[in-house]
């Protein structure tokens, strides 16, 4: 025979709170204690409770579906990004549309306006080309009027407009590898991964925690050692290192501003006869599968993957249900991960 069907009743009998505070839960209201959350989730998870996603939808207005809109999916940082932001929202009984921008400024201007605002309850997205006035274009100046759609913008901040926002200090994580390397008395670091558009934000913050860094340890800036790529691919980093060691710079490190960028430059080095991290050492960004396993294996900045997913949606979920009023930005803690490329 079918077993009956749990209901909130039930979830908050276990729990020993009202079946209000369970509602609150299982809709992501942001005003719970942590204690609580963790107990209601406990009961959740035992009784194997799952909400009528379809009358509770009806009953909303809403289709229980977002969307992550990323530049690419084949960068595994948004690929490993995508599978946790899935896994956060399957938790809230919500299903996820995955959209692929290409770092294009005209599809990223389309998520940003809500076209499939019809489809979807709200995005998280990953913006790259759009500049802030761009954003100021389609959202008013005011950073408490409503934005098209509910959403979590991830990334860089670019405007400050109506939307949450999750950002990983770039300067701050590029400055901690650089001085990494400089600590290993490496005194001819590179830069891979410049970029001079309007919207490279992310190169440019973690330029600056490079530059700042040099500065630190008693380094002069020389612009042989930065070198500027068209993507953040791996052959944008072989081709990069392949640059500076034509060049004459003599690099005996390099802080790759992604991983993919490091890969590429690890080959190019194997390529040329030069060891890692011998003759040069080497340092990442993302923290991706990858690196884990590449030979030497790569040091790298690890920002949160999870903590980004999980508060993204959150975050999300609190604007959907119009509890958010200001626009809240989260710094998202990263660490850096020392492994074989830089003799860890």
């Amino acid at each position: 025979m079918d077993r009956p069907r749990v209901g909130l009743k039930d979830v908050a009998r276990l729990a020993g709170v009202s079946v209000k505070t369970v509602s609150n839960v299982v809709n992501g209201y942001v005003h719970v204690t942590p204690a609580t959350r963790t107990r209601v989730e406990a009961a959740i998870k035992e009784l194997n409770y799952r909400p009528n996603l379809s009358a509770r939808n009806l009953r909303q207005g809403r289709t229980g579906i977002i969307a992550l809109a990323v530049p690419e999916l084949d960068i595994p940082y948004f690929a490993e990004l995508a599978r946790l932001v899935v896994a956060a929202a399957e938790e809230r009984g919500l299903t996820v549309l995955i959209d692929q921008t290409g770092a294009s400024r005209e599809r990223e201007q389309l998520v940003a306006e809500g076209f499939r605002a019809h489809l979807i309850d709200g995005v998280i997205f990953s913006p790259l080309a759009l500049s802030s006035e761009d954003l100021a274009a389609i959202w008013d100046a005011s950073p408490t009027s409503p934005s098209p759609i509910p959403t979590v913008l991830l990334g860089e901040r670019v405007y400050e407009g109506p939307a949450d926002h999750l950002v990983v200090d770039n300067v701050t994580a590029a400055k901690e590898a650089t001085l990494h390397l400089a600590a290993l008395g490496r005194r001819r670091i590179a830069a891979i991964g410049a970029q001079d558009d309007v919207a490279a934000e992310t190169s440019r913050l973690r330029l600056a925690g490079y530059r700042l860094a040099l500065e630190e340890a008693g380094l002069p800036w020389d612009d042989r050692l930065v070198v500027p790529v068209e993507a953040y691919h791996r052959a944008d980093g072989a081709r990069a290192m392949a640059r500076l060691l034509d060049s004459g710079a003599a690099p005996d490190a390099a802080f790759c501003f992604n991983d993919l960028l490091a890969l590429g430059a690890l080959r190019t080095l194997l390529e040329r006869g030069r060891s890692v991290p011998g003759d040069v050492a080497l340092a990442g960004f993302d923290d991706i599968e990858d690196g884990r396993y590449s030979t030497p294996t790569l040091t790298t900045i690890s920002p949160d993957k999870q903590s980004i997913a999980r508060q993204a949606v959150d975050l999300l979920a609190a604007r959907m249900a119009s509890r958010a009023s200001e626009p809240r930005e989260i710094r998202v803690p990263h660490r850096l991960v020392v492994r074989e490329s830089t003799g860890g």
